[in-house]
C-alpha cells in the first residue's frame, strides 16, 4: 500500500521551498542510514530552482549519487538537455565526484541500445541481476499538462514495458530515454513537484478515484514506499476544496 500525501503551497517560491526540505531530509537520512543517498532528477522548468537551491547547501557530496528519470536524447551541451540543466544549475557549482554523476546514455545511433547500456550501468552500481528492481531513495518526477510524467506519455509503448529498468519513450516522434514505471515504482521515495494553473485538468483526472492511466500515465506511480506531491495553489486549485 502506497504511502500517499498531498500539499498545496501558496505560490511556486513555497513550493520549491518545501521541495528543498524535503529532499534534504530524505538525503540526510538515507545517509546516516546506508552511508549513500541515490537521487533521480527530473527535468523541466520546475525544478530548476530547486537545484539553484541545492547548490548551495553543504552536504557530504561524496556520498550521493545522482541519476535522472527520464532523458532527451541530445548531447548533454545541447539546450533541452535534462542532464545539461542540472549540471549548470546544480552539479558544475558543488564538489560532487564525477564519478558521482550518473547520466543517461545518449550517444548511440540506436536509442534501444542507449536503453539497454543505461540498464545495465544501474545494474552494475546497484548490484542487481537482471529482472531485479533497485530502489532509490528519491525519484524527483514532474508531470506534463497532459497527465505524462518522466518520458511516459499518454498511449505509447513505453507505458507497456514491465520487465525493464531503462525503456525508449517518444514525444512526438522523438526518442528519450526514461525510467519505467516499474522501476519508479520501486523507489523509496516518489516527490512531484508540479506548478502551473494548465496542470489542474489533468490533476483532476490523476486523482480521481477511477481513471485511465494510459491516457494520464501519472496514475500508473504508486511506489512501494512514499508518494508525496507537491503543487503550488496554481496546479492544485482545484484539489484544495
Amino acid at each position: 500500500m502506497t504511502d500517499k500525501s498531498l500539499e498545496i503551497l501558496p505560490d511556486k517560491s513555497s513550493l520549491i521551498e518545501r521541495s528543498l526540505q524535503l529532499v534534504l531530509k530524505k538525503m540526510v537520512t538515507a545517509i546516516e542510514q546506508k552511508g549513500q543517498c541515490t537521487i533521480a532528477l527530473s527535468g523541466g522548468s520546475t525544478p530548476k530552482p530547486l537545484y539553484e537551491a541545492l547548490a548551495s547547501q553543504d552536504l557530504p557530496w561524496n556520498q550521493i549519487h545522482i541519476f535522472w528519470g527520464d532523458e532527451r536524447y541530445v548531447p548533454a551541451s545541447h539546450p533541452d538537455s535534462n542532464e545539461g540543466m542540472a549540471r549548470q544549475a546544480w552539479l558544475n557549482q558543488v564538489p560532487i565526484p564525477a564519478a558521482n554523476i550518473h547520466a543517461m546514455i545518449t550517444n548511440e545511433a540506436d536509442p534501444a541500445i542507449a536503453a539497454q547500456k543505461t540498464e545495465q550501468h544501474l545494474q552494475e552500481f546497484f548490484k542487481v541481476s537482471p529482472g531485479v528492481f533497485p530502489a532509490l531513495d528519491i525519484i524527483l518526477l514532474g508531470m506534463g499538462a497532459d497527465g505524462h510524467t518522466a518520458s511516459l506519455f499518454p498511449h505509447t509503448e513505453a507505458l507497456q514495458v514491465c520487465d525493464r529498468l531503462i525503456t525508449v519513450g517518444n514525444k512526438d516522434g522523438q526518442p528519450r530515454l526514461t525510467f519505467t514505471i516499474s522501476l519508479i515504482n520501486q523507489a523509496h521515495c516518489v516527490l512531484f513537484v508540479v506548478a502551473g494553473a494548465d496542470k489542474q485538468p489533468a490533476l483532476a483526472q490523476v486523482f480521481a478515484d477511477q481513471g485511465d492511466a494510459l491516457t494520464y500515465p501519472s496514475r500508473f506511480i504508486k511506489p512501494q514506499g512514499e508518494l508525496i506531491w507537491l503543487l503550488d495553489f496554481a496546479a492544485g486549485e482545484i484539489l484544495a476544496g
